[in-house]
């Protein structure tokens, strides 16, 4: 620039503008994620309490049922097995996760735990290699895949013990590790008898997690031996009974992979945890040494897995599908809505006597003030069922919406009849059964922790970019 000469302002660069508006967009995004965050909280606060509420609930639901055995004769056996379901299956395990959520540590152990929050079996084992190394090694090792739990596979099992009928793949109760189920299942049924077996769940590490003093593996283990069939001393429920020496099944499994694949090695990890006894989710007596043998499966020759039979592809699959608490709330709701078409059906036919009672409690005895009176109620019934039909499509499609909606609706009936029971109002099943069971029933399946995940997975925030 020469002397004297004056240099002109020089305007905004053009990308300005641009990256005003991102700044503007990047405040609005965690504007956005804020809400987002506040919305999972809130979501999180009425779970917990409905959750809450919902085991009050089922506690009451089970003393009616006893109180009601106590009156009813030879029905006495039935009414007994239906306590003893609703004890077991529903009410204890609700409220061991109720206080397991709060005793119980949320982070790794060296223990699974069950569905209920209690502890499982422990993890004492470890592996290095990739899925597919791990299946070949197991599979050439003589450990049939476990089918995965649903209601057909429950159902053979429960025949094939009874009837003492080999079920070479039977399902393998899920443990959690990771705040997820097992990845992979393995057994070997002892004598065809399937209340037997020597079993194995497999757990793949998250990227980049250690093991408590750095130690390093991609899998964590929980191998256990089922010697009988009998009840939870914890929850009352019919399930295996395990061997107390966990010792002696991790050495079983470690050595039926060492002496099918001799390109497998073995490293112990001493003093992984202190030698301990103590008690599985079921109630058995469990011991062990403390150490963890690390089979590394690495250079055990594997066939490719497909994407969508990767671990993590079962994993996102699994979120995905609906789950069986969902689909049973809808039922329980879809037979509320039955019985309600039936009954205003039933009064609809009997309406003329309807208005005729209504009339008589009337001053003066004013048909067409009653007759107003049954049609609005008849119209307002109608209604409501119209609407509890349309929350139960939505909430099988995975509105939370109408989850919590529901929800909400079964805490004000079931505090109504509540307060009309301590009030001295008498509550008995045989009169209501398809009422306030029902009602207990929805909010108890609504409210489990299956539920609430599924229908809140699309408003769960993202997670922040720092």
């Amino acid at each position: 620039m020469r002397p004297g000469e004056h240099s002109a302002p020089v305007p905004a660069a053009p990308v300005a503008a641009p990256v005003l508006a991102a700044l503007e967009g990047s405040q609005h995004k965690v504007g956005s994620h804020d809400q987002l965050l506040q919305r999972s909280s809130f979501n999180s606060l009425v779970d917990n309490l409905v959750f809450a509420f919902s085991g009050i609930a089922a506690l009451w639901l089970a003393w009616l049922i006893l109180s009601e055995s106590l009156h009813v004769g030879w029905y006495l056996v039935p009414f007994f097995v239906l306590f003893w379901l609703i004890l077991a299956y529903l009410v204890l395990p609700r409220v061991h996760k109720i206080l397991t959520s709060i005793y119980v540590p949320d982070y790794f152990i060296g223990r699974a735990r069950t569905s209920d929050g209690l502890l499982g079996d422990p993890i004492n084992l470890a592996a290095e290699g990739s899925e597919a190394q791990l299946i070949a090694a197991m599979s050439g090792a003589g450990w049939i895949r476990a089918d995965a739990v649903t209601l057909r596979s429950s159902w053979r099992i429960i025949t094939s013990t009874v009837f003492k009928r080999s079920y070479h793949k039977a399902p393998v109760s899920p443990l959690l590790l990771f705040g997820r189920q097992q990845d992979l299942a393995y057994q070997q049924e002892v004598a065809g008898n399937p209340a037997k077996r020597h079993h194995v769940r497999f757990w793949k590490c998250p990227d980049g997690w250690l093991l408590p003093g750095g130690h390093k593996v991609e899998w964590l283990a929980a191998g256990t031996f089922d010697r009988a069939v009998g009840f939870s001393l914890f929850t009352l429920q019919i399930t295996h009974k395990i061997d107390s020496d966990t010792d002696v099944e991790r050495d079983h499994i470690v050595a039926t992979l060492t002496e099918s694949h001799p390109e497998v090695s073995v490293r112990i990890i001493e003093d992984f945890s202190t030698g301990y006894h103590s008690r599985n989710g079921g109630g058995d007596s469990i011991e062990t040494d403390g150490n963890l043998p690390v089979v590394d499966v690495g250079k055990v020759k594997g066939a490719a897995l497909a994407a969508d039979q990767s671990a993590e592809a079962r994993v996102a699959a699994r979120e995905r599908r609906r789950p069986l608490s969902i689909v049973l709330g809808v039922v329980l709701m879809s037979i509320r809505v039955v019985v309600g078409v039936l009954t205003l059906s039933l009064a609809v036919g009997d309406r003329v006597s309807i208005i005729g009672e209504v009339a008589a409690s009337l001053p003066g005895g004013n048909a067409s003030l009653a007759a107003l009176f049954v049609n609005i109620a008849m119209a307002v019934t109608a209604a409501s069922i119209l609407l509890y039909a349309a929350l139960s499509a939505l909430v099988f499609r995975g509105s939370n919406r109408a989850r919590v909606t529901v929800m909400g609706l079964s805490v004000l009936l079931l505090a109504g009849a509540a307060l009309g029971f301590f009030s001295g109002t008498s509550v008995t099943l045989r009169g209501d059964l398809f009422g306030l069971p029902v009602d207990i029933l929805v909010l108890l399946a609504l409210s489990a922790q299956n539920s609430s995940t599924f229908s809140r997975r699309e408003a769960s925030p993202a997670p922040s970019v720092e």
